[in-house]
């Protein structure tokens, strides 16, 4: 079965709406958030159908849908589209990574305190082969709604404890300047199936190789993510960059 132009329309909002409220998405809800010509019934028919088609699922039976990995899968790749980074937040990326650097703060430590406070989420910045990791915004990541459950919660903090003993699996398979997404199942980290992962190589002034993640619900704003991660990569001044993203 494939989608029609409505249906398309109809996961496209319901991903953007769920990305913001963190709620099971009903037919009454995208008729409040957005312009469909068409009644109640007629978007529970096709919400249906893209459920039957494994792009949304139904948490509970008296509940709206939410995204599959296919899902956002589809909506990323044929959906998404670019969304360059604001003006706003260009100049404040690169004034306050201008300003940590003036106090000679680490480089990988600034990336990773500048995207966290971007994105709103954990970010983990460090150079592969080196012990000098970082990371910042864990309080922002443990208050989303996806980690009530203590025992998710658990499993994906002890993850990310030993993200560094897993580098070699993060980088198999990416080439220099790739920019690649991975959505639940597809990562390559066990322990992270309810993260969604955005990751691309990257090298300093002095050649090292890096790594920088970002860890966030899996509704997370992947265009301006990319878009932080593109940015990011011009004032580090490197043709190739490696950044990570990960959404729970």
């Amino acid at each position: 079965m494939e989608m029609n132009d409505r249906q398309r329309e109809v996961l496209a909002a319901v991903v953007e709406l769920y990305t913001k409220t963190a709620l099971p998405v009903g037919s009454e809800a995208l008729l409040e958030r957005h312009y469909f010509s068409v009644s109640s019934a007629t978007l529970r028919n096709d919400m249906l159908a893209l459920e039957e088609m494994d792009y949304l699922y139904q948490p509970h039976t008296s509940a709206g849908r939410i995204p599959t990995d296919a899902g956002y899968r589809f909506y990323v790749e044929e959906m998404m589209g670019d969304k360059p980074l604001s003006k706003k937040d260009q100049l404040k990326l690169q004034e306050e990574f201008l300003k940590l650097q003036a106090k000679h703060n680490r480089t990988v430590r600034t990336t990773a305190r500048l995207l966290s406070a971007l994105s709103g989420n954990l970010v983990v910045s460090g150079r592969i082969g080196k012990d000098d990791m970082y990371d910042f915004g864990m309080k922002s990541l443990m208050e989303n709604p996806e980690f009530q459950e203590m025992e998710e919660l658990s499993r994906l903090v002890e993850t990310l404890d030993t993200l560094d003993d897993k580098i070699d699996v993060l980088m198999a398979g990416l080439k220099d300047g790739e920019t690649r997404i991975y959505i639940g199942e597809e990562n390559p980290v066990r322990g992270i199936e309810h993260c969604a992962m955005v990751i691309s190589p990257y090298r300093d002034k002095d050649g090292e190789r890096g790594m920088l993640a970002i860890i966030g619900p899996k509704r997370m704003e992947y265009a301006k993510n990319k878009s932080l991660i593109e940015h990011m990569k011009k004032l580090l001044g490197s043709s190739f960059v490696l950044i990570l993203i990960i959404y729970i």
